[in-house]
């Protein structure tokens, strides 16, 4: 055998020298670890290179709104064909570093607020789109193939050793440190306010690179808050049936709200139609969701064991301090919200994931992405989705598990609840969604379906309740869905026969086949109608942000 020669010595420090290097190349801007706020554009025009994959943090309430306003005046000459990294593109100066030039490619996981703008510049050849991802997925992504070179975060508080304080809205600010801190990347983090010491430490000093003050406080939207007084009585109808015909069938304890009126409806409805029918203790005990105010009458109430949150809810912090026995609060008086966490509880922990859609398809698939609007999912497919990896039992869990195979396993419950046209007046449910063409137009590799059939348990609309669990063949599930998909055209093919045989076999439910009158479906069933009396059921703790106050 011949002789084996050993390689010549390997620098296996290349990345923590690089970094090293452009730290060096800021010195003179920082004072420790801190620097001026008038210096930010220099300091990031230094530490960012040509093609960095970086984290901007755009969650979807907070906002690292400073450094995205920053790297705006960066010049592209300099830094150009960065590879941006983020959960939600919520501000116009997200998109504008592509205009700008600054930034080429995009991986991200909602894009709401600008999802048309989205479209278009994928349309104009002005970004390039990587892939669209549950945030669960794309947190995941941070630590294996999309590690980060620079992360710009935003704090509450910093103290003079660099240890921040992320408090109420801590969200997913440490997962997106971690993955640059310990792989050589570059952490910048924007700060609210320089304190001598922080409540508590959510991230430490030395996970921190560089901390700039900045002019103001970081953007945050009340996302979640819905005024009680928008809930159509429609949706009670639909709540009603829910409440009835789902999570007391399913005996359901621990699930996630997506956010909406209909689930709204829901929560309002517990503590009045709930009680009527003695659910209480038993269903909606343990939450995953962020605090939303249309729960506080059920936690006042009684019903609502826990509550943990991806992220925090303007208004809301001095009612869940208030609150440490039903919130996950610190010692210092704040909640941690935890988004990453928060993911992996709603794949694993919970029995039921409830949201809604802006179209199904006759096979059930559905998806937010439609025409002109690339808005990427968020979380909803990661909770929408049943974990095959799951292995402990509930009674939900077991109340979908097929009686016909000795091996079999028990389900997630997955529920669709639309009305069967939007408020844009057009049709939910149609035969082919429009994502399959926006995949085309996008060069997306598959079809960006939010939730798919063969996860998806249960459709409400206002027509009804199709339990797609019990159908035994895609021919069965359409006919099921176009049972309750109203005057759409998937609707209008419902035929009568088909319909009876299917509520006779348990397959779909009317509201009379549930005991559900429809004109008990009133408004004066709600727990709390205004917002008004959301701050009466908080005995004054919740401060409705000023876009939901009444000023009469």
């Amino acid at each position: 055998m011949g002789e084996i020669k050993m390689a010549e010595t390997k620098n296996w420090h290349t990345h923590r020298d690089a970094k090293n290097a452009r730290l060096a190349s800021i010195s003179s801007l920082l004072d420790g670890k801190f620097a001026k706020t008038e210096d930010v554009v220099k300091v990031l025009s230094n530490l960012i290179k040509p093609g960095d994959k970086v984290v901007l943090e755009g969650d979807n309430q907070k906002q690292a709104s400073f450094l995205s306003e920053a790297l705006t005046k960066v010049d592209p000459e300099r830094v150009h064909d960065l590879h941006m990294i983020m959960s939600s593109i919520s501000r116009p100066e997200h998109l504008d570093i592509f205009d700008l030039g600054i930034a080429s490619k995009m991986d991200f996981s909602f894009a709401g607020p600008q999802s048309t703008r989205v479209s278009q510049m994928i349309a104009d050849g002005t970004m390039i789109v990587g892939d669209i991802h549950t945030y669960l997925e794309l947190f995941g992504r941070l630590f294996i193939d999309l590690i980060p070179n620079v992360v710009l975060v935003a704090a509450d508080k910093v103290d003079k050793e660099g240890n921040l304080y992320t408090g109420f809205n801590t969200e997913e600010t440490p997962t997106i440190v971690e993955a640059a801190a310990f792989h050589d990347g570059i952490v910048i983090v924007q700060a609210n306010e320089v304190v001598d010491k922080v409540p508590r430490v959510d991230i430490p000093g030395d996970w921190v690179d560089v901390v700039i003050p900045a002019d103001k406080p970081y953007q945050l939207e009340p996302l979640f808050t819905r005024d009680p007084q928008a809930i159509t009585e429609l949706q009670i109808l639909m709540g009603m049936m829910a409440i009835k015909g789902i999570y007391a069938k399913h005996h359901v304890q621990t699930l996630n709200h997506g956010v909406g009126f209909n689930t709204s409806a829901i929560e309002l409805l517990l503590p009045t139609y709930g009680e009527q029918l003695g659910l209480k203790g038993k269903i909606c005990r343990n939450w995953e969701l962020n605090p939303t105010p249309t729960l506080i009458p059920a936690i006042e109430s009684g019903w609502v064991q826990s509550i943990h949150s991806f992220g925090g809810e303007v208004g809301m912090e001095k009612y869940i301090a208030a609150r440490p026995d039903v919130f996950f609060v610190g010692k210092d008086g704040t909640m941690r919200s935890n988004r990453a966490l928060g993911q992996v509880a709603g794949q694993y922990a919970l029995d039921m994931f409830v949201g809604s859609t802006l179209q199904i398809d006759q096979w059930g698939n559905s998806s937010t992405v439609t025409n002109g609007r690339l808005s990427g999912f968020g979380g909803a497919p990661n909770m929408g989705s049943n974990p095959t990896g799951r292995r402990h039992s509930t009674p939900a869990w077991q109340s979908l598990k097929p009686d016909d195979d000795p091996l079999a396993k028990g389900q997630k419950l997955v529920v669709q609840m639309v009305e069967t046209f939007g408020a844009n007046k057009k049709p939910v449910f149609v035969d082919h969604l429009d994502a399959e063409e926006v995949r085309k137009e996008a060069k997306l590799a598959n079809v960006p379906i939010m939730i798919y059939s063969e996860d998806t348990t249960h459709i409400v609309t206002e027509e009804g309740i199709a339990y797609l669990y019990k159908t035994d063949s895609m021919e069965e599930r359409k006919a099921a869905i176009e049972a309750i998909a109203g005057v759409t055209p998937v609707g209008l093919r419902s035929n009568p026969e088909k319909v009876k045989d299917l509520r006779e076999r348990g397959i779909v439910a009317l509201p009379e086949d549930l005991g559900v009158r429809r004109e008990d479906a009133k408004r004066s069933l709600l727990a709390a109608q205004t917002m008004d009396d959301l701050v009466e059921w908080s005995h004054g703790l919740y401060n409705p942000p000023a876009k939901f106050r009444s000023w009469s």
